[in-house]
């Protein structure tokens, strides 16, 4: 079990905060869905082969499917892959990190987003955290704030100290 440290609770990114950055990575995903459909539709119209097709005109069913697996996909590899952060999250100051205030790891990413295609996820942060976040001990935080109050206990804890030259 990991340690919850107080100075990442105390940062935590507000629920007005964390909707803004689902509504931008919605925005996001919405774009690529798009972009991946106008290709998918060429590449039919070039090779004829059925599985485009079936991409862009297909049953509610296989879009759901196809959706979550992009969705998954795309937080997966801009938390893993760009420090805990997506664009929501640049644009709006935050990135996600553990309850220890480490570096989340590659296997907190995976469940944290596969914790994202549980129905109702989203209605889950009228608790306290979110399922994504409680059942992966993981925060969303603000950077800024964050990084200010680590460096200011890492001075005060360096005042009287010697240094010796």
């Amino acid at each position: 079990m990991r340690k919850f440290l107080k100075i990442v609770e105390d940062h935590k990114a507000s629920l007005g905060i964390r909707f803004l950055n689902n509504l931008i990575d919605l925005f996001i995903l919405i774009i690529l869905n798009l972009i991946i459909t106008m290709i998918s539709d060429i590449l039919y119209a070039l090779t004829d082969i059925e599985y485009f097709y079936f991409y862009g005109n297909s049953a509610i069913w296989w879009q759901f499917l196809i959706g979550n697996i992009n969705c998954f996909i795309y937080y997966f590899s801009m938390e893993n892959f760009l420090n805990g952060r997506t664009v929501g999250k640049y644009i709006t100051g935050t990135k996600v990190i553990s309850t220890d205030a480490t570096k989340p790891t590659t296997q907190q990413i995976i469940y944290r987003n596969l914790a994202r295609l549980v129905p109702f996820d989203g209605l889950s942060f009228f608790g306290v955290n979110g399922w994504h976040d409680s059942w992966t001990d993981t925060r969303v935080i603000n950077i800024k704030n964050y990084e200010s109050e680590k460096q200011a206990k890492s001075e005060i804890d360096g005042l009287g100290k010697k240094e010796i030259a």
